[in-house]
């Protein structure tokens, strides 16, 4: 009697494993804004969709060989970016994707883009290289879809 209702309690029980995004450490950069961006790219791309559990701190620390604490405060900044939300009784899910903030678009096209171009020309990169890379790059995050896409000095 008593296994049978331990077998019916299995059957009822709603514990799911999450597939965590694809991600490798690279010496060098923070481990907390390797696993941000890893997420990030993973919510942007649609690997993790509306609504849909998102690894608990102990199920991130766990898979991905971090420190708990790493994990909590990786997990504390996406429900702050507005990334992922909390819902009683439920857990963390990723949340409805967060529309942008006021300077997010100026930051990204002075500071980020200027970083991009100084490494660029460090290395010896050709212009019409980095825009191929990023017209690649884009199509493959976004399904193939390319909004906003202009032609600017191209050939």
């Amino acid at each position: 009697m008593l296994q049978g209702a331990l077998d019916i309690c299995r059957h009822r029980c709603y514990i799911v494993t999450v597939t965590l995004f694809g991600f490798a450490l690279k010496p060098g950069q923070s481990i907390f804004d390797q696993v941000v961006f890893a997420a990030t790219k993973a919510f942007v791309s649609g690997q993790f969709q509306p609504g849909q559990a998102f690894p608990s701190v102990r199920a991130l620390a766990a898979d991905l060989k971090i420190h708990p604490n790493t994990a909590h405060k990786v997990v504390q900044h996406l429900i702050q970016e507005r990334w992922l939300e909390v819902q009683p009784g439920i857990g963390t899910v990723v949340a409805e994707r967060p529309a942008a903030r006021a300077g997010d678009r100026q930051r990204l096209l002075q500071h980020e883009v200027e970083q991009l171009v100084v490494e660029a020309l460090r290395v010896g990169v050709h212009l019409e290289d980095v825009l191929d890379a990023i017209e690649t790059r884009w199509a493959k995050l976004s399904g193939g879809a390319r909004p906003g896409v202009r032609e600017v000095g191209r050939k």
